[in-house]
């Protein structure tokens, strides 16, 4: 049932304006489309009948294929009337109908016929049909009507044409390439529309190659492009040659630029926009580049314009985040716009000065926005609290204005995600300022008071128990603490009976008052807030036990659980009750999702030891078992690692195979898994043939053949090679598939006797440095980092070379090193010319390794990187660096 239709500028509610579909049924119209078939047709109710059906597919109405069918040829009737208005609605319908291809030929001639009318609006509405309902052999045939539509003089004809070849270049690209010499015609069109569609299919026909675009801009920029809208292509288009191309090293110049600046002084504001937005997202561009830019869009930011003061506060918004002091000069103009009527031209302005905005102006800004808060959603307030977080690190002296603020919002109406960006700005800003850690606690420790959001007060109360007992006066957060205990639901009390328990570890005049608040939580309701009351008790002696050090009470409340929350969890389901307890040491650390799916002929499954496990238990456990039955392998020792399956063939191959790579400590196992995709095929004695020439520390030691591969019957075939003990050997091996082939009768499925012995090229397999490293993340990276130490921290700094992006470098080293992605610093901010990485992982022989990497653009395209490393073994550390060196 179709829903009233509500103005959205009226202001008086008691009136509504309703659909006039209101009520209408598929049924209904159906049987109203019989009209199409009068003798005397009525055009002005055949056209609402049309527009009834374009509404109730609009809607999702969908048409069975006889009643499809049935309206398609009642529409055809239509072309007999003349009425120019019912016309356009039967070419609306049959593209909306999308008929199969026996009924396209009912309505071809038709259209054949508008498309060489004298009528323009029929040529124009018969292309655009035919283009959308013909296939590949119609289209040859009308081929040459389009090519003359597109130099049509008429513009709806040579626009409608070329719109059309751009939707054809998605499914018949060949025959539309045919075009261009048409299409290059067109683009000195006169009419603004057909010059701007013939550049979009001109560039589209050439994107594939990057001489050709080159070449069109090249010819493009020295000409005229009379089209505002073509202009607008032509600079994004000049945008993209820009970014391909490198800077002249010998004089700084780009190529185009001047072509860009020029269009700065264009008469039409969208070109100016679009040339000075183009220039402010190049590559490395300099402040004497943005100069013209800026000053174009400070005077957008004073137009009467919505879109204009818009667009242009939004890209100063975002060339504030690389170049602030560029931007500096627009301030005035922005100050002004803080009381615009459009909240996000507001919200703009308010989070660009406080980007750009000094010292000296922080208390102003601060009244300014207090007054405007109150007036925008939410998603505008995150915007605003992320902006003066990074304005209080700018300047961290200005802290107590800028926590009382924050202090202030916090206790304002507002949703989870806006109440969750204020508590992340407050606990780094106690993090990374030390004057603040007292009075943002404090403001924290308000907060929880009232706080409705129960995740939010968990995260306040861990974050509590390890800030809290560093203060100078830590006894005074015990009251709010304990308040969470007698007026919370469960979930916050058992966290707040977590928070008191690290209290009592910490400062030790305070253990008596903790234990007897313990001990006063061991009457209460809930069965988790009493277990953690009786474990903090046992463990921190309150119960008169005695407790092992101070060292393993500390290590137990505050060390970070190093462990893959997914294989732990899997670990303790398959955990039996038994006489032994649970060994927390035999958790696997590495994450990985189905690494013993293999490649599989469509519709089947696979089977055998190649198959994804059925049980539960994690895929190290599974491999781990496999290698172990076999008794060749049994003396290599614990498996520390397995890698993802690399391929080795191509897909749809007569042959599948895939690779593992099994690390020991003195060992790499490599675990072929094969597929026979040929029915008519037996394999016997399968074997690879390994050449590990190019990997020298490497020495073959065992092979495992396969008996006999049937069709689509995984199988493996195990090589190992033996490497000095707990070095992270590296080489390139080749492999060449060898077995004996039988035909197979396919309708029996016996095999032949006979065989002919044959061989099958396989992809290079390297073993790599990152094959040493477990991919394991830690819950707390600065907790991680400060435990670790500095006894064994390795520093140094490398160039990586041209690179595409900042985001391209770090994405390149995490996977040089194999290591694990922490707190989503993976994930760079476009634009972002600086950048820290922070990652984490287990050596070859368990050993801990914490990396924290500072990224920065040096030069054009050109970046650096400071690396630093962390780690138990200082040998470890040298050979991360090492890596990097090497890599």
């Amino acid at each position: 049932m179709a829903q009233p239709l509500v103005k959205k500028d009226d202001d008086r509610d008691d009136e509504a304006e309703y659909s006039p579909f209101l009520g209408i049924e598929k049924g209904a119209v159906l049987q109203e489309a019989r009209v199409f078939n009068d003798p005397q047709l009525d055009a002005r109710r055949c056209s609402q009948v049309i527009t009834k059906l374009l509404y109730l597919l609009n809607q999702g109405e969908t048409f069975t294929k006889v009643e499809a069918t049935e309206v398609f040829f009642a529409v055809t009737k239509l072309f007999q009337s003349r009425d120019i208005g019912l016309r356009r609605m039967v070419y609306l319908m049959i593209k909306e109908l999308s008929p199969s291809a026996d009924e396209v030929i009912i309505v071809t001639s038709s259209l054949m016929k508008d498309m060489n009318s004298k009528t323009d609006m029929y040529r124009a509405n018969a292309i655009r049909v035919l283009c959308r309902i013909t296939d590949g052999t119609l289209l040859t045939q009308i081929e040459r009507y389009l090519k003359q539509a597109i130099v049509d003089k008429n513009p709806v004809v040579a626009s409608a044409a070329l719109v059309s070849g751009i939707h054809l270049l998605q499914t018949n690209p060949e025959i539309v390439k045919r075009w261009s010499n048409e299409v290059q015609e067109a683009v000195q069109s006169r009419a603004a529309l057909v010059q701007f569609h013939a550049l979009g299919l001109l560039h589209q026909i050439r994107q594939n190659d990057r001489l050709a675009v080159s070449k069109l801009v090249t010819s493009l920029t020295r000409g005229t492009v009379r089209s505002p809208l073509a202009q607008c292509l032509l600079i994004r288009y000049t945008s993209q040659v820009i970014r391909e191309s490198a800077t002249n090293t010998q004089t700084g110049d780009r190529p185009f630029y001047d072509f860009l600046e020029g269009c700065l002084r264009h008469k039409a504001e969208m070109v100016i926009f679009e040339a000075a937005r183009a220039i402010t997202e190049l590559n490395g561009v300099s402040s004497r580049e943005l100069t013209p830019a800026i000053t174009v869009l400070q005077l957008f930011l004073s137009s009467s314009k919505p879109v204009l003061r818009f667009a242009a506060v939004r890209t100063l918004n975002k060339v504030a985040m690389t170049h602030p002091m560029a931007v500096t000069n627009c301030n005035i103009d922005m100050e002004s716009l803080i009381s615009d009527q459009n909240r996000s031209i507001a919200t703009l302005a308010i989070t660009t000065l406080l980007k750009t905005g000094n010292e000296s102006s922080v208390e102003r800004l601060m009244k300014q926005i207090t007054n405007f808060m109150s007036d925008i959603a939410d998603e505008f307030k995150i915007v605003v609290v992320e902006a003066i977080r990074s304005l209080c690190l700018k300047f961290p002296l200005k802290y107590r204005s800028l926590m009382n603020f924050l202090s202030n919002i916090l206790r304002e109406e507002g949703g989870f995600e806006y109440k969750k960006a204020i508590v992340d700005s407050i606990v780094i800003l106690i993090r990374d300022i030390p004057d603040a850690k007292e009075s943002g606690l404090l403001h924290l420790c308000e907060f929880i008071e009232d706080c409705e959001f129960t995740y939010l007060s968990t995260q306040i109360l861990h974050f509590l128990g390890i800030e809290g007992p560093k203060t100078s006066d830590p006894s005074k957060y015990i009251r709010y603490i304990y308040n969470r205990v007698h007026l919370e639901n469960a979930t916050v009390r058992a966290s707040a009976v977590s928070t008191l328990a690290k209290f009592g570890a910490m400062v030790d005049s305070l253990k008596p008052r903790i234990f007897v608040l313990l001990r006063r939580c061991l009457f209460d309701s809930d069965d988790e807030v009493r277990d953690r009351a009786t474990l903090y008790l046992n463990t921190l002696g309150g119960d008169g036990s005695v407790v092992e050090t101070d060292k393993d009470v500390k290590d137990f409340l505050f060390g970070s659980l190093d462990l893959p929350l997914v294989n732990f969890e899997t670990s303790l389901k398959n955990y039996e009750p038994s006489e032994e307890p649970f060994d927390i040491n035999s958790v696997p650390m590495e994450i990985k999702s189905q690494p013993l799916a293999e490649k599989k002929a469509p519709g089947k499954k696979p089977t055998g030891l190649g198959a994804p496990p059925t049980a539960p238990a994690s895929t190290v456990d599974a491999y781990e078992k496999l290698l172990s039955a076999i008794p060749e392998f049994a003396d290599f020792g614990k498996l520390f690692k397995s890698s993802a399956p690399v391929e080795l063939t191509e897909a749809e191959t007569e042959y599948s195979v895939n690779v593992v790579k099994h690390v020991f400590d003195g060992h790499v196992v490599f675990q072929y898994n094969c597929t026979n995709t040929i029915p008519e095929q037996l394999l016997e004695q399968v074997t690879v043939i390994v050449d590990a020439s190019e990997a020298e520390e490497f020495s073959q030691v065992v092979t495992k053949p396969l008996r006999a591969l049937p069709y689509d019957t995984p199988g493996q075939i195990f090589v190992a090679f033996e490497k000095p003990d707990g070095v992270p050997a590296v080489g390139k091996f080749s492999n060449m598939l060898r077995f004996t082939v039988k035909e197979v009768d396919t309708t029996t499925g016996e095999a032949e006797e006979d065989g002919v012995e044959d061989e099958y090229q396989l992809e290079e397999l390297e073993v790599v440095a990152a094959d040493y490293m477990l991919r394991v993340g830690v819950s707390n990276f600065r907790n991680a980092w400060e435990n670790m130490g500095a006894d064994c921290e390795r520093v140094d700094e490398y160039g990586l070379g041209p690179r595409e992006s900042l985001a391209e470098a770090v994405n390149a080293v995490i996977n040089l090193l194999g290591m694990q992605p922490c707190e989503g610093s993976e994930v760079v901010a476009s634009n972002s010319r600086s950048h820290t990485c922070l990652l984490s992982g287990v050596y070859i022989g368990n050993v801990r390794v914490l990396v924290r990497i500072a990224f920065g653009i040096d030069g054009p395209k050109e970046v650096a990187m400071k690396l630093a490393v962390r780690s138990e073994d200082e040998t470890v550390s040298d050979a991360i660096h090492e890596i990097v060196a090497s890599g």
